[in-house]
C-alpha cells in the first residue's frame, strides 16, 4: 500500500536524521560510523513521524519538534542495538547488525552513547515534564526487556504478554504521541486522547510483528520463521493456539514441563501457522487500532489527522 502519510513530514524527517548524525560530532569517529549504519539500515521512522504529525497539528515550533522527534528515534535505535546483541541477531531488516561486526563491549558502549545523546536532546526540549516522561519510558522499556529475557522458555499468560509488549513497544509509541502535547502545554484531555492513540497503535504494532514472525518470509524479515519461539519466547499467536487446542499433545507436553522442548518447537511452529491462532491475533491487533484511532476523534479534522489514521492503517496492513 502507498505510504502517503510520510509525505507530510519528509523535510522534517531529513532534519531529524541530520540531527541524529550530528550527535557524534567531536566524539570517536567509530560512533559517527555506527550512527550512519543504523540510519542506512532503513526503518520507516514511524515513531518520529507520529511526533512530527501531531506536533504540526498542535503548532509546536519546528526546531523544538525536530529535537524531540530525534530524541525519541535515538532512544528507539539504542534499544535496537542492545536488543540485537542480547538476541545474537546478525541481521536486522536484511542488513548486518552492529554486533555482527563489532565486539560485544563496543556494541554495548555504542548503545550507551546513543542513550546518552537521546537524553541530551530530551533536555534540549526545555520541558521538565517531557524529560520525566522520557526517563520513565526508558525505564519501562528496559524493565520490559529484562522481563522478556527471564521469561524465555517458560509459559506466558495472556496478561503477562500484553504487559510485556506494552513495556517494550507501546510505551514508546505513547511517548511519541504525547510528546508534542506535553511540549506545547496542551490540556490534559488532549494529551490523554493522544496517549490512547499511541497506546493502541503501539500494542497493534507489536502484535503484528509477532504475527509476521510466523507468516513472513525469512529473506524479507531477515530471520528464520518462528524465530521468537525458537528462542523460547511465547507470543500471542502461540497463546491463542494453546487456548484453542488444550488437548493437543504438544500443548500438553509444554504445560507439563512448563517450558519449550526443542523437540516440539518446529512442530509447534507448523501447527500455529496452520491454525486460526494467527487470524485471531490479527483480529486483536485490529481492535487496538480501532481504539487508538478513536482517540483522535476529538482532534481537528485536518491533513495531519488523516495522515495519523493512514499511519494506523499501515501498521495493521504492513508486510514487514
Amino acid at each position: 500500500m502507498a505510504i502517503s502519510f510520510f509525505t507530510y513530514v519528509q523535510d522534517e524527517i531529513t532534519q531529524v536524521e541530520n540531527l541524529i548524525v550530528s550527535q557524534a560530532e567531536g566524539n570517536d569517529p567509530d560512533i559517527s560510523a555506527a550512527l550512519r549504519v543504523l540510519l542506512e539500515a532503513g526503518g520507516k521512522r514511524i515513531r518520529p513521524t507520529i511526533t512530527l504529525l501531531i506536533g504540526k497539528m498542535l503548532g509546536v515550533p519546528n526546531n523544538k519538534l525536530v529535537t524531540i522527534a530525534a530524541a525519541i528515534e535515538m532512544l528507539h535505535n539504542a534499544t535496537l542495538v542492545h536488543d540485537d546483541l542480547i538476541d545474537g541477531s546478525l541481521l536486522r531488516r536484511g542488513m548486518p547488525t552492529l554486533n555482527s561486526q563489532w565486539a560485544p563491549g563496543a556494541t554495548v558502549l555504542t548503545g550507551d552513547f546513543i542513550f546518552a545523546r537521546a537524553a541530551y536532546l530530551a533536555v534540549e526540549s526545555e520541558s521538565t515534564r517531557f524529560m520525566k516522561v522520557f526517563a520513565q519510558t526508558l525505564t519501562t522499556i528496559v524493565n520490559g526487556e529484562i522481563t522478556q529475557l527471564f521469561a524465555n522458555h517458560s509459559i506466558t499468560t495472556r496478561a503477562d504478554y500484553f504487559h510485556r509488549i506494552y513495556s517494550k513497544t507501546a510505551s514508546l509509541f505513547e511517548t511519541s504521541a504525547t510528546a508534542a502535547g506535553i511540549i506545547n502545554l496542551e490540556d490534559e484531555e488532549t494529551i490523554e486522547d493522544l496517549r490512547k492513540y499511541g497506546y493502541g497503535i503501539g500494542m497493534a504494532f507489536q502484535i503484528v510483528d509477532d504475527i509476521l514472525d510466523f507468516t513472513g518470509e525469512q529473506a524479507t524479515v531477515g530471520k528464520p520463521v518462528g524465530s521468537d519461539l525458537r528462542q523460547g519466547l511465547i507470543t500471542l499467536p502461540v497463546i491463542n493456539f494453546f487456548e484453542l487446542n488444550p488437548d493437543n499433545t504438544i500443548v500438553n507436553e509444554i504445560f507439563a514441563t512448563n517450558s519449550l522442548n526443542d523437540e516440539y518447537t518446529q512442530k509447534l511452529i507448523d501447527a500455529v501457522r496452520d491454525s486460526p491462532a494467527i487470524h485471531n491475533a490479527f483480529d486483536e491487533a485490529c481492535k487496538y487500532i480501532q481504539d487508538g484511532v478513536a482517540g483522535l476523534s476529538n482532534l481537528p479534522d485536518n491533513q495531519e489527522k488523516q495522515a495519523l489514521i493512514e499511519l494506523a492503517e499501515y501498521i495493521i496492513n504492513r508486510k514487514l
